[in-house]
């Protein structure tokens, strides 16, 4: 549907949902005596926050396609490719949160590409693990191809390593090991991944590494007669090829694999990244790897030993099968305990020393109520810069179940999803009485809307007051540390 006069455009808004009549009424009498006109309205939604800068920009440009796929509306653009693109989407029956993976539209008119990516979707639909993103639906609108997925709130490991830098040895073995766990599962499935990189792994809000995009499950390059799906995999094939290892070896994960710990250990990829295919075809780029004790020497051996052999050049030298590595992984973060399945079979024996290493302070996780969407960004790029994971529901209620059920290491209630006087006493109760029983901590950000009951909201063991404005994204962070004195400075500086 397209819109060029007022009239249409407030049609489109609630056609699509985009708006809640109840907001573009309160908009409209808003900016009653101004020039009428879309842009005017638009403006005010922007004032207020309604609407995302990806909406917004598109709206401006009287775009209408892109904000609306199925029953889905879309929200922010995560990532781009040649292949696809993703999106933050919102489900406009129930306001659940999913990832939304649609084929770039050049692909569309292509069967078999149309092919490849919706039997992506329902290969990954099979997969039900807790270190694989599950894949919920596979779906078109018109033209438009689409897989939702879970939204993982964390991020990939590209973004967090250029917010990190990189990983202690305690957090990357960790994270090893959910990701050995989540291929062992695909194996036994019968399907391997065949695009290992920083991206196609995401960190949970809870810590949990998980795999996403098994798009080339399967397959090898010379079996596509697709130039994406060639490309995507030319790293695996020039490894296979110039090591007489089979097509689709499972090996190979493992060895990419690898150069993705390297990387989260170090800070530095094993291989000049290039997007440069003779380049990526050069079997001297993946054999004349610097060996990882000489880039960081105060690595734990342990921890050099399973990378060093994750890389090694010759199939018959590295791991065999993840649940080899899983062995080895158990003990290395102080995990011994193996199931009945891995621990039957003869043991291996190995020279790598093998003491555990200190398990590190889980990274906290912060709970933000905040339903403008501008702050709900601030809040995440803040707190994420130091060092915590972010979740953001505009809801108290949903928050407080939230807490009930997977305790957060701290909740911040913002002044604008709190309501006015009798609502955001009755918020506060209820979550102090919530976080009491989890020893979740709680930061209540009031407004000045909130000064006549202020004198009611009272500082507790588990909770902090913030009435007095200016209240600054470090006043808030300050008073989330003041109620984690046993957390190192670390943690969040």
């Amino acid at each position: 549907m397209s819109f060029s006069t007022l009239p249409q455009f407030q049609s489109f808004l609630l056609q699509n949902k985009l708006i809640e009549a109840a907001q573009l009424e309160d908009c409209l009498i808003a900016i009653q005596g101004q020039m009428p006109g879309i842009d005017t309205l638009i403006g005010e939604f922007e004032r207020r926050h309604l609407l995302t800068p990806y909406q917004i920009a598109k709206l401006k440009k009287r775009e209408s396609d892109g904000l609306r796929l199925g029953p889905y509306k879309l929200l922010y653009r995560n990532a781009s490719g040649s292949f696809a693109r993703v999106f933050r989407g919102c489900s406009v029956e129930d306001g659940a949160m999913v990832g939304i993976k649609m084929l770039r539209q050049r692909w569309a008119e292509n069967p078999h590409t149309v092919n490849l990516f919706r039997r992506e979707g329902e290969l990954g639909k099979r997969l039900k693990h807790k270190n694989i993103v599950p894949i919920y639906e596979v779906g078109s609108d018109g033209n438009q191809h689409y897989i939702t997925m879970e939204f993982v709130e964390g991020g990939n490991f590209r973004e967090l390593l250029k917010i990190r830098k990189k990983f202690s040895p305690d957090e990357a073995m960790r994270y090893l090991l959910d990701i050995a766990e989540g291929l062992e599962y695909a194996l036994k499935l019968g399907l391997t991944h065949r695009d290992m990189k920083l991206t196609n792994v995401l960190l949970s809000a809870q810590g949990v590494a998980k795999l996403v995009d098994f798009g080339l499950a399967g397959q090898d390059a010379g079996s596509s007669g697709d130039p994406e799906e060639v490309d995507r995999a030319v790293e695996y094939a020039t490894l296979e090829r110039s090591t007489n290892a089979p097509d689709n070896d499972p090996r190979s994960d493992l060895y990419f694999l690898g150069a993705l710990v390297y990387e989260l250990l170090t800070g530095l990829p094993p291989y000049p990244p290039t997007k440069n295919i003779a380049e990526r075809k050069q079997a001297t780029r993946y054999r004349h790897i610097r060996p990882i004790r000489q880039v960081d020497p105060t690595l734990p051996p342990a921890v050099v030993a399973v990378i060093d052999r994750l890389m090694e050049i010759h199939p018959q030298s590295r791991y065999q099968t993840p649940t080899e590595l899983i062995e080895d992984l158990r003990p290395i973060v102080g995990e011994r305990s193996a199931t009945p399945e891995r621990g039957a079979g003869p043991e291996r024996s190995t020279e790598a020393p093998t003491a555990p290493i200190v398990r590190a302070p889980a990274v906290p996780t912060v709970l933000c109520v905040e339903n403008r969407l501008k702050q709900q960004d601030s809040l995440r790029e803040y707190f994420t810069k130091h060092g915590y994971r972010v979740l953001l529901l505009r809801d108290v209620d949903r928050a407080i179940k939230r807490v009930e059920t997977e305790p957060p290491t701290a909740i911040l209630l913002m002044a604008d999803s709190l309501g006015e006087d009798e609502d955001a006493l009755s918020a506060y109760k209820r979550a102090i009485v919530c976080c009491k029983k989890s020893g979740t901590a709680l930061v209540v950000v009031l407004a000045k809307k909130h000064r006549d009951i202020k004198s009611q909201f009272v500082d507790t063991p588990e909770c902090r007051v913030l009435a007095e404005h200016p209240v600054t994204l470090r006043n808030i962070r300050v008073a989330l540390e003041e109620l984690r004195p046993k957390a190192s400075k670390s943690d969040t500086e």
